[in-house]
């Protein structure tokens, strides 16, 4: 009865339609576009969530590589946003100076371009850290919803600039209102949601996360996780802050096995919502037109070269889940895994590419042939920066066999991925590697312009 009222509506429109795959849908040539994007879930968490593997992989593919060239919140933020590198927003940090909302250029975004391209816009959950006046909306957004103070069951937003307190559960509230901005944009005009969802973020302070009180201690008595580098035994050939830090006694490694389980229980919520959220799209005839993109902003150390949290450069800090999803391109390679080293920049050319919107000045490749059979001619490294904040400022790079990376003081890290998949052995000052070294510099030093503010190359 529910598809019959939504064709007869449209009829009344002077909107016509057409059938895909058994459901009907707007007949436009610019898809929408959905944005998911959690909050420091790591790339190897997703066998907790079967609804993204049923939903929207099983449709769709899996980007095994996906990384974040400046491991934080804001910067990833940022990027995702413009399709720049933080050498370009100037965004390197959560604060000012360099980073922050205060640092970010707000009237040139995907929201804006696609806004100009005739989508409705909305932004649902986090937007950048420091934001928090509540007041202003930044341009390109019709629909903002905004946190100005994030958190579980206690948090603030900005409601089109009115801040408003709440006690509700932070993931399933911003998934009830994507799903009403879904169903109040008129059918026809494509729409753009970047859905930021706070989970899995620690609550702060180093706190746990909170998953919601029906999932709480779903995962109790989960095995713990102890990979070879988990507290790693030997880290004198790690960089001074890392062999600064002593080893974890057992007081640390239990507050690092909560802080874990309650990572991976409050992704069960962002699961359920999901799912409720992809219904949404399929009953109102949308879903054989919209992109439907699920990412992180960046990973998260449990442990690794005793290391808790993010800003490194090692795989576990930068590597994040992509999953996507868009039936016009993926129903003919649908539950594939691609390996191409894709970066968050990409997204934002994507989105701009597919909705015929502005992409000049985007430093990202569109995922477009990827997403099908079409083969592309890819990257074959991108660049690490950062600047300091928790971990020293740096600038590196990253291809499919080796990471480098030089830290401000001329230290040097390099790792063969292949053979140490755990980046256990710091290759640098390995004679057998020369060659790799002095390549992986060279790539760097050509990556990594500008470089982050007082860097300087010792090597």
């Amino acid at each position: 009865m529910r598809r019959v009222t939504f064709v007869a509506l449209l009829a009344l429109l002077g909107l016509s339609v057409v059938v895909v795959s058994g459901r009907t849908a707007p007949s436009t040539s610019l898809p929408n576009v959905v944005l998911i994007l959690t909050d420091d879930q790591r790339w190897d968490t997703l066998w907790t969530m079967p609804g993204v593997s049923q939903e929207i992989a099983a449709h769709g593919v899996t980007f095994e590589n996906y990384f974040d060239p400046d491991p934080l919140c804001c910067p990833a933020r940022a990027s995702i946003l413009t399709g720049q590198y933080a050498h370009t927003t100037g965004v390197y940090r959560n604060d000012p100076p360099h980073g922050g909302f205060a640092s970010f250029g707000d009237d040139d975004t995907i929201a804006t371009r696609l806004d100009a391209a005739g989508y409705r816009t909305a932004l649902i959950g986090k937007y950048l850290n420091g934001y928090a006046s509540g007041t202003y909306i930044p341009p390109g957004w019709d629909r903002w919803y905004a946190f100005t103070n994030p958190g579980y069951y206690s948090w603030t937003v900005s409601d089109q600039g009115t801040i408003k307190s709440n006690t509700t559960y932070s993931t399933d509230t911003l998934t009830d209102q994507a799903i009403s901005f879904i169903n109040s944009t008129p059918p026809g005009r494509p729409f753009f949601l970047d859905l930021a969802i706070f989970a899995p973020h620690g609550e702060g302070n180093r706190k746990p996360p909170v998953p919601r009180e029906d999932d709480d201690g779903k995962f109790d008595g989960i095995a713990p996780y102890r990979p070879p580098s988990f507290n790693e035994a030997d880290v004198s050939d790690k960089p001074p802050f890392i062999r600064s830090l002593p080893a974890w006694n057992s007081r640390q490694i239990a507050s690092d096995d909560l802080f874990r389980q309650k990572q991976l229980e409050s992704l069960i919520s962002v699961d359920r919502d999901i799912d409720m959220l992809m219904t949404a799209l399929s009953d109102s005839g949308r879903l054989a037109n919209t992109i439907v993109v699920f990412a992180s902003d960046n990973g998260y150390v449990w442990g690794e070269h005793r290391w808790r949290g993010k800003n490194v450069t090692y795989e576990e800090s930068i590597r994040v889940p992509l999953v996507i999803r868009y039936d016009p391109l993926t129903q003919s390679v649908a539950g594939s895994t691609n390996s191409a080293l894709i970066v968050n920049i990409d997204l934002t050319r994507t989105f701009g590419e597919l909705a015929g919107a502005s992409t000049e000045g985007m430093e990202g490749l569109s995922l477009v042939p990827l997403l099908g059979e079409r083969p592309a001619q890819w990257r074959d490294a991108f660049v690490l920066e950062h600047l300091e904040q928790s971990a020293p400022t740096y600038c590196g790079a990253r291809d499919g066999e080796f990471a480098y990376t030089q830290y401000q003081d001329g230290f040097e890290e390099l790792y063969d991925l292949e053979a140490d998949p755990y980046e256990l052995e710091n290759a640098a000052s390995d004679p057998s590697y020369a060659a790799e070294l002095d390549r992986m510099r060279e790539l760097a030093h050509t990556l990594c312009i500008p470089v982050p503010p007082g860097f300087i190359w010792k090597h």
